[in-house]
């Protein structure tokens, strides 16, 4: 599996940067992940229960849920759409457990492909960047997401997980330039 790691933008439009952004760090959680096997996917750092293998699963869902579901307006996708979550709310991160790398970055590859189509169509209906997403935040409250908050939010998440697979990478095999 060959991983490019796009740098990001010095100067672009405002969705490009940020979606330059967004490339950066997407690649930069697939390559902390790259070369394990399921059971170092399944390290943890202690006294934290993150895992790689979670992450990669994690982040699949993250990407389905923003710009499918909420940008798009469309029912979550398999698996999200059957996964027990009254049962686990962090089933996303502990389903992972024994998963192999491709099986994981495949689901999250096909999410990332999936969210970039959501959003490519979003943006050639609407390109304002400040329109409200297609479902309320909280209904009861009136609060709506905008589309520049959903991509600052996911450029923010990738970022904040990237922090956590180097710490988790180089706690398993003590790997610092992945």
């Amino acid at each position: 599996m060959t991983i490019e790691r796009p740098s990001p933008s010095y100067s672009d439009t405002e969705v490009g940067m940020l979606r330059s952004f967004l490339d950066h760090f997407r690649a930069t959680v697939r390559l902390q992940a790259s070369g394990l096997t399921a059971r170092q996917l399944d390290q943890t750092l202690p006294p934290s229960d993150l895992t790689l293998g979670g992450m990669l699963k994690h982040l699949a869902f993250v990407e389905d849920y923003w710009f499918s579901y909420n940008l798009g307006a469309r029912e979550p996708s398999a698996p999200w759409d059957t996964a027990p979550w009254d049962e686990d709310a962090d089933w996303d991160w502990h389903s992972a457990a024994g998963a192999d790398l491709a099986e994981l970055d495949a689901l999250l590859v096909a999410a990332i492909a999936h969210s970039d189509a959501c959003l490519d169509a979003a943006l050639a209906a609407d390109p304002d960047l400040g329109r409200p997403v297609a479902r309320p935040r909280d209904p009861a409250k009136g609060e709506t997401a905008t589309l520049r908050w959903v991509l600052v939010h996911m450029v923010e998440e990738y970022a904040r997980h990237a922090g956590h697979a180097d710490l988790i990478r180089q706690s398993i095999d003590g790997a610092t330039d992945v």
